[in-house]
């Protein structure tokens, strides 16, 4: 059975004070309006608002200090994973470098979790790979299959740390990839790297796929480069 659990009132205004700080109305390194007045401009109660400014404090999106003015953190700086989390849902708000960034990081775990994959559990990912030639040829499929093949590559890995990492981005994730999977260089591009990674997990070469995975993610960071650019 599934259980539709309503958002509660905390959770509601967490959210639009998020939307508040990535949009600039509530400025980073500026203060917040007092409790009682941003309570009464949010409509919520003031145990509801001091709920969700505790999970904002807890997160780096905001510094409360006692008796004084709170104030919006630089939460890329001073924020965690759950600020990363946190931004990526909100596409309309992301930085126009946020993805390339994004992208960058991906390159470099990657390979490490290719490598360990390959290494430590191949026979997990020969099942989901070996549909992957046959894959249509359109955006949607291409979305959906490279998440679920990242995603099984940091669970293969056994180390959990890089799937929580991606999990962060699992909504931006299959997004950002319809757009870039619209290009047929960046079907094609995947293509080669589905087939290099096969023939590694069958010939059992972790170092090769390392180097494989290396390559393919540099390769889409110099498409969706060159995608912005045009």
């Amino acid at each position: 059975m599934e259980w539709n659990t309503p958002q509660k009132p905390a959770e509601i205004t967490e959210i639009r004070l998020i939307e508040a700080i990535l949009n600039g109305h509530f400025p980073i390194n500026e203060t917040l309006p007092g409790e009682r007045e941003l309570a009464a401009q949010l409509g919520v109660t003031r145990p509801t608002l001091r709920e969700a400014l505790q999970r904002l404090g807890r997160d780096g999106w905001i510094e409360i200090n006692q008796g004084k003015p709170t104030r919006v953190c630089n939460y890329w700086q001073e924020g965690n994973l759950a600020v990363l989390a946190a931004i990526a849902r909100y596409r309309d708000s992301l930085p126009k470098d946020f993805v390339s960034n994004l992208l960058e990081v991906r390159a470099l775990l990657a390979p490490a979790y290719t490598r360990a994959a390959v290494e430590n559990n191949p026979g997990c990912l020969l099942g989901l790979l070996t549909d992957y030639p046959d894959l249509p040829d359109e955006a949607e499929a291409f979305a959906l299959a490279d998440w679920e093949l990242h995603h099984q590559l940091t669970i293969c890995s056994g180390n959990p740390v890089f799937t929580l990492i991606l999990n962060g981005f699992q909504d931006l994730y299959p997004a950002m990839g319809r757009r870039y999977f619209k290009t047929q260089a960046g079907r094609d591009a995947s293509r080669r790297f589905y087939r290099d990674l096969l023939e590694c997990l069958r010939g059992g070469y972790p170092e090769k796929a390392e180097s494989v995975a290396r390559e393919a993610m540099q390769i889409s960071n110099e498409l969706w480069i060159s995608m912005g650019k045009g």
